[in-house]
């Protein structure tokens, strides 16, 4: 299972590394979801930190950027068609529903947050 992972993580690195000029993903706490959301062991066993090393070598290899967006940025709780910012958002609400009028799914609202945040990023290093 191990070498499976390890094979995909290449494969999906790699396609990543070819296709796109910059990939932006959010830093993650993994030690932290760990044990303050007793996941345990099965989010260590998934090798994100792994796949990010790989990819973010691969990228660096051709010329390209890893973004990383900051974990504190409130990814899940802005709204990505307005900005409205909601002061709580359980964990449990897995629909984000905005005053503006927007609702989606809350991890699709957080990635487009975190590729609008990274390409800010972009802007000011590249």
């Amino acid at each position: 299972m191990k070498n499976q992972r390890k094979d995909f993580h290449h494969k999906l690195s790699h396609d990543l590394a070819e296709k796109y000029h910059a990939v932006c993903v959010e830093d993650l706490n993994l030690k932290g979801i760990a044990g303050g959301l007793h996941f345990g062991k099965g989010i260590q066993d998934n090798g994100y930190g792994q796949f990010l090393s790989m990819l973010g070598y691969k990228l660096e290899e051709r010329g390209k950027y890893l973004i990383k967006v900051d974990r504190y940025f409130a990814s899940s709780k802005i709204c990505n068609v307005c900005g409205n910012r909601k002061k709580e958002l359980a964990l449990s609400e897995r629909t984000y529903i905005c005053e503006c009028g927007n609702r989606m799914d809350r991890d699709v609202n957080a990635a487009v947050n975190i590729l609008k945040e990274g390409k800010k990023i972009y802007k000011k290093c590249a």
